[in-house]
């Protein structure tokens, strides 16, 4: 099909599969087949083959409006656009590309990193610049403050800057997954603008946390799905424990300090703020957070529930204290499933980091609790094919359990015995690619295929960024193991 062969131009959508020397990824695989490369320069190709195709599908003009869906056999996109959390996964298969060329480069393979860094930092820089178009302002009464936010919303809007993000219009989620991508190309490439961006959008997101008081003048503490709800998910606290220890890491030899707003255990109503080191703020916060989730959504068969509910108030309140407004602590009483493999490979990757930054054993007992007790329960042997594993992929599972095996292999440095969790994981991509690749797009069952009725076989965007993104951390994985 003709446009899987657009060349390279900065200012289009024509990025595909051309590198710096004139060979498409899919020539480069192709002459690799017949050539001894190792496991970790084949996935990595395949990372980038997968994206390439996904990015010239799935984007459309200068301000790269993403379709949800594109159906490889009769070429058609969806005029339904994706989300901003699906936005994000493009950028998240940049980032794992980007840190896999590098790797390859540390390792004396320079040529493949000559071949495509640029271009690939240079369309995470135009990823960047177009999530504007879900970025809106509104102004925010929480626990301890009314100001304004810019932040991301759900859905995409016509220009730059006008999305709606007031009440359930964003979610805290949203902006976590944006944190952790933003710091990743912090690191990758240096540009402070993704730093700044990164620590304002934690900031947000802090902001929502609890900490009004309970009857002990505790923290109530937990981060609520959105500014518009109660309920306290895994996926609005897990996915911040990470990025929280990397901001304290980058800040551990520096003096720099930002205020921390909480509220006075006494009485459990003055608001009072101080000026603390940022690297102690940042880690005290990773650790408050995985400590909610875990005394609250750990299941007692090892892994972790979907959100808290049963929550009072029902729906966000108002009190006021000293004349001033500010938002009402919530009590959530119910812990409620399903469990879902993301919100313990969140907590997999935060107990590794916490590891890391602490050298506290506990965080290493209780990331191998949670390996074992996650694969015995998502990975089923042998029900679709004898001798794979078998993870649940309906909704949005296909990326749920990308983040669960990025868990993993976040843990195997500390708990090796990960490495057969990862593997099935690497036999799945590879069954998919060798069996059913289909002009550079995966089917969304790796194990089973395509549909005999091609007008079935429409394909989430996000699925195929997600399948790239696995393969390029394996790429690392397989590199540095």
């Amino acid at each position: 099909m003709e446009v899987f062969r657009t060349t390279i131009a900065i200012c289009t959508l024509s990025f595909l599969v051309i590198t710096a020397c004139g060979k498409s990824v899919t020539d480069t695989l192709q002459e690799s087949s017949q050539a001894d490369i190792n496991l970790s320069e084949q996935n990595l190709l395949r990372a980038m083959e997968l994206t390439d195709h996904t990015v010239s599908a799935h984007f459309t003009g200068d301000g790269m409006a993403m379709a949800r869906y594109y159906n490889p056999y009769t070429e058609v996109r969806s005029d339904e656009k994706g989300s901003v959390w699906m936005y994000t996964a493009a950028i998240e298969a940049v980032n794992a590309i980007l840190h896999a060329l590098q790797l390859q480069k540390e390792n004396g393979n320079a040529k493949l990193y000559k071949q495509n860094f640029d271009r690939y930092a240079e369309l995470l820089h135009r990823l960047y610049d177009n999530a504007a178009y879900y970025l809106g302002t509104f102004e925010l009464t929480s626990h301890t403050q009314t100001r304004e936010w810019s932040v991301y919303g759900v859905h995409r809007a016509a220009s730059k800057g006008s999305a709606k993000v007031e009440g359930i219009e964003n979610v805290y989620d949203d902006q976590m997954w944006l944190v952790r991508e933003l710091l990743e190309s912090y690191q990758l490439t240096s540009n402070s603008e993704y730093l700044e961006k990164a620590e304002y959008l934690t900031g947000y997101v802090l902001d929502g946390w609890d900490c009004a008081r309970d009857a002990n003048g505790d923290e109530i503490g937990g981060i609520p799905w959105g500014p518009g709800y109660v309920t306290k998910h895994s996926c609005s606290n897990g996915p911040m424990v990470s990025p929280l220890v990397w901001l304290h890491e980058l800040y551990k030899d520096k003096g720099d300090e930002i205020i921390h707003r909480y509220i006075d255990a006494a009485d459990g109503k003055t608001r009072k703020s101080k000026q603390v080191k940022k690297s102690d703020y940042y880690l005290d916060f990773a650790k408050r957070i995985y400590d909610w989730q875990k005394a609250h959504l750990l299941r007692p068969d090892g892994v972790y529930d979907d959100m808290m509910g049963g929550c009072s108030p029902r729906s966000p309140q108002t009190e006021t204290v000293d004349g001033v407004a500010y938002r009402k602590g919530t009590t959530c009483k119910d812990r409620v499933g399903p469990a879902i493999s993301y919100n313990s490979g969140t907590m997999l990757s935060g107990a590794a980091d916490l590891l890391r930054a602490t050298g506290d054993n506990q965080y290493l007992q209780d990331a191998a609790n949670l390996s074992d007790a996650s694969f015995r329960y998502f990975a089923k042997p042998g029900k679709t094919n004898a001798g794979y594993y078998t993870y649940d992929i309906s909704g949005f599972r296909n990326w749920f359990n990308g983040v669960l095996m990025r868990g993993y292999v976040d843990i195997y440095a500390a708990h090796e015995k990960v490495d057969e969790y990862i593997n099935t994981f690497q036999q799945n991509l590879d069954y998919g690619y060798e069996n059913f690749l289909y002009n550079g797009f995966l089917p969304a069952n790796l194990l089973v295929g395509w549909s005999a009725d091609h007008s079935k076989n429409r394909t989430e965007g996000m699925f195929n960024f997600a399948f790239a993104a696995e393969y390029a951390v394996l790429s690392k994985y397989e590199r540095e193991k």
